[in-house]
């Protein structure tokens, strides 16, 4: 089976770590308690018990996914994480011509019978590598349309709010151009209500970013590298007919030879602003602006790398088997390595989009303008051309959803606490739930287990009632105590349960509401986000009344459920996963793109917790 194939994930769906939670609570002990008439009709709740296990993953499949991680991220409980990024690189265009002509007709330019035809000398001048970070995305951020992201607005509810106290509203700066977060937007001494000849071109918006950990205010050192491992799209076990799997466990990042770029870089939610060369109008007015010639990107990583790198390998390589197609360019140049070099005490940890990352390089050409007489040289004029030839890393169809290219994420992962390992070894019912994303630990569950009673007599009993299950639900609570010991955790904003058997998930794409725009905001009914007091976790509610109305009435398996935590909730394919004793299982792929970590309380907590027990809790009408 082709492994892309069972990534299911809306190609219109980004991908984002929320960082607003919200909480679906109701009061479900009065459902179904508004019966019309005198029916002998109760409701009432049912508690069962389920049986916990710990899981540990060894690695997991990481190349093509939605979402690259990057950096150290810092986890007082599971440990450290080291995240790198190999990227192939792809050609725009295969086989490309850089100026006007061809390799071959500069090669002929002398003894040709054309006076324009001439050796282009094609010279990088500059090469910059931009990755944008991943935004909270359209919809979620400004609720009010003000052109302002409600992090960043004092009303994000009032379109016609005064931020800068400039006296123009947010919407009448936005529509204008000006900084409706700052007064006199540039910074000439009058305040954007009375000045008339502000430069709008150079205004940055100011965006929410999202899923960067670590300090903000401070630098992280960037590193590029180019890699000499040859990352194969095919797998020949397969006859290539399938796409080949590379897991976080190998031993990739060591494969490096030139060094393209190492140094500071400072986080920015500001936008990008290039000035372009390829626009500038030699004759133009110098008193007026040129809008054309600016380029406004979402904020992200810009970082200048190495021009002769390239002018070697890209410019002076025009005509060359090389750059013929994209399967020679993979072998000649194998890709990038992508790291945060680790500072003591202060580490960052990103996490990125690389299908709409690229790397531009911007050179000029020599070129001759004939002024319409080609036979005539005497009125010939030399001159040099700007030029822009774009390079990418990953590709992605938005109808499709299939991926162009190949990136693989490498993870170096500090060895789990001997409290965890001990967890996963157990076969005794678990009493804390350990989850953590990228190769960590996930839970499988067992509905109506206690490891003693007959399951399968339950669900016979609860037929025989003839229940109506109203609502059925499990209830995870946060371990509040490991949590607050540990100090600094960012607690994940969702739980994924799915059947661990066929990797379905348990929410019906038909019965709830995706959310295009929102990740936290889609399915609902099923619930599964964390529920906080005074910023703090206390529980996840997920609800599974489909699957247990399957089991009821539709007499389906009662089969071992599985638990992890997910950054975006539509993730809900699957991806090969190297298990305990080298075994190979498929497992969500929403885990594997997210470093954070919970613990909870599982179903065999001693007496003084056991309101934070784990357990199935059903709500049903039943006729007396």
């Amino acid at each position: 089976m082709n492994f892309f194939k069972r990534i299911n994930i809306s190609a219109c769906a980004g991908f984002f770590i929320a960082a607003a939670f919200i909480s679906c609570e109701q009061d479900l002990t009065t459902i179904g308690s508004g019966v019309i008439g005198e029916e002998p009709f109760v409701t009432s709740k049912a508690e069962f018990d389920v049986f916990v296990s710990n899981k540990n993953i060894e690695a997991v499949q990481t190349n093509q996914l939605p979402i690259y991680q990057v950096g150290t991220f810092v986890d007082p409980i599971y440990g450290n994480t080291e995240a790198i990024i190999t990227s192939q690189v792809q050609l725009s265009v295969q086989n490309p011509t850089f100026g006007a002509f061809s390799q071959s007709i500069e090669d002929n330019s002398a003894t040709d019978d054309s006076n324009s035809t001439i050796v282009e000398n094609e010279t990088i001048k500059e090469v910059f590598l931009y990755i944008p970070y991943l935004t909270k995305g359209d919809g979620q951020t400004d609720r009010d349309r003000d052109g302002v992201d409600d992090i960043f607005d004092t009303d994000p509810d009032d379109p016609n709010n005064d931020n800068d106290g400039d006296g123009l509203t947010n919407s009448q700066e936005t529509a204008a151009g000006t900084d409706p977060l700052k007064a006199d937007t540039d910074d000439d001494g009058e305040n954007d209500d009375v000045d008339t000849d502000t430069d709008v071109s150079m205004v940055a918006k100011r965006i929410d970013i999202d899923s960067i950990y670590g300090n903000r205010d401070t630098s992280f050192t960037l590193k590029v590298e180019t890699s000499t491992y040859f990352l194969r799209n095919s797998d020949p076990t397969t006859q290539f007919i399938d796409n080949q799997p590379y897991f976080s466990n190998q031993d990739i990042p060591n494969f490096t030879s030139e060094v393209l770029y190492e140094d500071e870089v400072m986080i920015s939610d500001f936008e990008v602003i290039v000035a372009s060369t390829t626009d500038e109008d030699p004759d133009a007015d110098p008193d007026e602006d040129d809008e054309a010639a600016v380029i406004k990107l979402n904020p992200g990583i810009r970082v200048q790398l190495n021009s002769d790198f390239f002018q070697e390998n890209i410019l002076n390589q025009e005509g060359s088997s090389n750059l013929l197609n994209q399967g020679n360019f993979n072998e000649f140049l194998r890709g990038l390595h992508i790291s945060i070099v680790p500072k003591e005490g202060d580490n960052h940890y990103l996490l990125l989009d690389l299908t709409q990352a690229s790397i531009t390089i911007n050179y000029d050409y020599d070129s001759i303008d004939t002024n319409g007489t080609a036979d005539d040289t005497s009125d010939d004029i030399e001159e040099t051309i700007d030029q822009v030839f774009t390079l990418n890393l990953l590709t992605r169809s938005p109808t499709t959803g299939v991926y162009s290219g190949n990136a693989v994420n490498t993870f170096i992962n500090d060895a789990l606490p001997t409290e965890i390992t001990d967890a996963h070894a157990s076969t005794e019912n678990a009493s804390r739930i350990y989850l953590k994303g990228g190769a960590g630990t996930y839970a499988e569950i067992r509905l109506f287990d206690n490891d003693s009673d007959d399951t399968a007599e339950q669900i016979s009993q609860i037929k025989a009632n003839n229940w109506i299950i109203n609502e059925a639900n499990l209830v995870f609570y946060v371990d509040r105590d490991k949590l607050d010991v540990a100090g600094d955790i960012i607690e994940p904003s969702r739980l994924y349960m799915y059947n661990a058997e066929s990797n379905e998930a348990l929410f019906s794409g038909s019965l709830d509401q995706v959310n295009n725009a929102s990740s936290l905001a889609s399915y609902p009914l099923y619930d599964g986000i964390l529920e906080e007091e005074n910023d703090k976790g206390i529980k996840y509610t997920v609800r599974i009344t489909t699957h247990i109305n399957n089991l009821i009435v539709r007499d389906s398996v009662n089969a071992t459920l599985g638990l992890m935590i997910t950054p975006d909730i539509r993730a809900t394919g699957a991806l090969d996963t190297k298990v305990e004793n080298g075994q190979t299982i498929e497992l969500p792929v929403g885990a594997t793109i997210s470093p954070l970590s919970t613990v909870l309380y599982g179903s065999n907590v001693p007496d003084g917790q056991i309101d934070k027990k784990l357990k199935l809790e059903i709500f049903y009408t039943e006729a007396q």
